[in-house]
């Protein structure tokens, strides 16, 4: 009964290098990444803009209330 345990540990630690050797969709995966980093920084950079657009649009309002 070991024999057929150390067997099934054998063909698990096989199935389990032959999933780590195989390079299929590798190439997805390293886009996925760069489209994620890409989207993130876009996010970054949106929320820094509009901080800068909404402190405008105040300076604005403020100066025609006080124009008026």
């Amino acid at each position: 009964m070991v024999l057929g345990k150390e067997s099934d540990m054998n063909s698990v630690r096989q199935f389990i290098l032959a999933v780590f050797r195989n390079t299929e969709g590798q190439d997805l995966v390293e886009y996925a990444l760069v489209v994620a980093l890409i989207a993130f920084g876009a996010v970054a950079a949106m929320q820094g803009l509009a901080t800068e657009i909404n402190t405008a649009f105040n300076t604005i309002s403020n100066d025609l209330g006080t124009a008026l």
